[in-house]
């Protein structure tokens, strides 16, 4: 064991739809950004409040070839990389820090709707024992000991 761990899992929406370059030494690269929300109870007025965070994702070779197939602005997914802090110059020559998640894994939690699922095999995706579709963040309870199960 290396003796520290850099592990992000994020579920949220995706920004705008992913950028993708296409490198000197036929890598690829695609990004995009990513917002998650949590909502909490202002102490004071007792309302709910929604809180955003938006996350930059950075996907590389096979990876970046999915995300510039099939993810779309709006999709919800789940991420899971390390993070990243990169150091650049501004225009103006000062220095800038960005903090990147590197994904190594991106599963998609909503559909796609420009996929044509009409056309796969109707034995490989019957309804019969099909799964159900994943719950809504706002589903969940903003408070976690509201559903503690013991």
């Amino acid at each position: 064991m290396a003796g520290s761990v850099n592990k992000v899992i994020l579920i949220g929406n995706i920004g705008a739809d992913p950028e993708v370059r296409r490198l000197e030494n036929g890598g690829m690269l695609a990004n995009f950004s990513m917002a998650t929300s949590d909502v909490i109870t202002d102490k004071v007025t007792g309302q709910k409040k929604e809180l955003t965070d938006w996350h930059d994702i950075v996907t590389w070779g096979k990876l970046a070839e999915i995300t510039e197939k099939y993810l779309r602005k709006g999709m919800k997914v789940y991420v899971e990389g390390k993070l990243k802090k990169r150091t650049w110059q501004d225009k103006s020559g000062n220095t800038r820090y960005t903090i990147e998640i590197i994904a190594d894994d991106i599963t998609m939690l909503s559909r796609n709707e420009t996929i044509s699922y009409d056309n796969m095999s109707k034995t490989a995706y019957s309804n019969e024992g099909a799964p159900n579709p994943p719950s809504k963040m706002s589903d969940l309870s903003p408070d976690p000991l509201d559903d503690t199960p013991f």
